[in-house]
């Protein structure tokens, strides 16, 4: 049987300024032709029409975008037809691994970065607005219809976010406790102030150390394992296939995860306050010859309850942050191992920054109304 036929790729000047009409076949068998149909392109052309090419492969897909890239055209530059669109995405999802062109430092290319950027980090906003509304409606649902809330899951990822990382929280707030208190009696030993050393430790870890030191924790360790978890289902189109079932993403991957870290941040903070204060006690005793006894004795007195809650209502809030950024950017995965391994980092980069962000806001806020 004799090959179907194929007409040969050619293209026409449109009835459009700066557009030119593409036509025939653009497939492999024409490799050439189309190299050098697309060199004798006029170089004013701006867009290009291929809504009425017959056929395209991968091939001709990838010369008419090697072709858009070389003459710096606009990304809508090249209009193709719905047929041909699925072709089109696939071309696109493919990383091009080619060494890229040597980048541009003059002030144009500069501060076209910075738009670029600045417009990201505005798209990250608004979807991180839209992700936490979301999640708060389906989460208010879930107190009118209790049966929908995933027990099993949500004390699975408790065990998970929370057990698993006392250990390293708690050895963590003590050494830096003690940090605090040796730093701290090395500059009051000049003035014959050692014993306000226990003021600066139960403050500091109180008020900022223990919920900043706890958060930054989870934020590298949790949030990136909720973002390579769903990361990972979502590659696998494990969660196109939930939905297809019937259920909600959200509610099964989502809330028992963003639950548990609810619940156990808080208690993590409180265990990382306790071993802050002890690493403050072990140094008092053992170097400043401040026996414990003497050390809880001038705590309770000069301590106020208000710190305490300071320090704790920035848990919940730290909690919401972590794992909402986690959950987002596990959605975002494209399909790839690399844009897994991209959105974990991303993750873990917004979180401590974010973290670090909210904590010198609420530190001044609270500072300022006397608190």
């Amino acid at each position: 049987m004799d090959p179907t036929p194929t007409t040969p790729p050619g293209w026409t000047q449109a009835p459009e300024a700066g557009q030119v009409r593409l036509q025939g076949d653009w497939i492999l068998d024409h490799a050439l032709e189309m190299a050098a149909r697309l060199r004798e392109i006029p170089g004013d052309v701006a867009s290009v029409d291929a809504s009425g090419v017959g056929r395209i492969d991968s091939a001709g897909m990838m010369q008419l975008a090697r072709f858009a890239r070389r003459r710096e055209l606009a990304d809508d530059a090249l209009h193709f037809s719905e047929s041909h669109l699925p072709l089109v995405q696939l071309i696109e999802d493919v990383p091009d691994d080619r060494p890229r062109r040597k980048r541009d430092y003059g002030f144009a290319a500069a501060l076209e970065r910075l738009g670029r950027a600045t417009h990201t980090v505005g798209r990250n906003i608004v979807e991180l607005l839209g992700f936490t509304g979301e999640n708060l409606v389906k989460l208010l649902r879930l107190l009118r219809q209790p049966r929908r809330f995933r027990l099993t899951a949500t004390v699975s990822h408790m065990e998970q976010v929370g057990l698993d990382a006392l250990p390293l929280v708690a050895l963590l707030s003590y050494l830096v406790g003690a940090v605090i208190a040796f730093l701290g009696s090395t500059i009051l030993a000049d003035f014959g102030a050692e014993i306000f050393v226990v003021e600066l430790v139960s403050i500091a870890f109180l008020r900022e150390f223990a919920v900043l030191l706890t958060a930054i924790v989870l934020a590298g360790r949790t949030a990136s394992a909720f973002t390579a978890q769903i990361g990972s289902m979502k590659a696998r189109e494990e969660i196109d296939a939930i939905r297809t079932l019937g259920l909600d993403p959200i509610e099964l991957l989502v809330i028992p995860r963003l639950v548990a870290l609810l619940v156990m941040l808080p208690l993590l903070t409180f265990v990382a306050m306790m071993a802050g204060l002890a690493g403050g006690v072990t140094v008092g005793a053992f170097d400043l010859e401040i026996p414990p006894q003497m050390y809880l004795a001038r705590m309770e007195e000069t301590m106020q309850v208000r710190h305490f809650l300071v320090g704790m209502s920035k848990a919940p809030v730290f909690a919401m942050v972590i794992g909402l950024i986690g959950c987002l950017e596990g959605m975002r995965v494209q399909g790839s191992a690399q844009s897994v391994g991209e959105r974990t980092t991303s993750s873990v980069v917004q979180t401590i920054s974010l973290v670090i962000i909210i904590d010198a806001l609420a530190a001044l806020w609270f500072m300022n109304m006397g608190w």
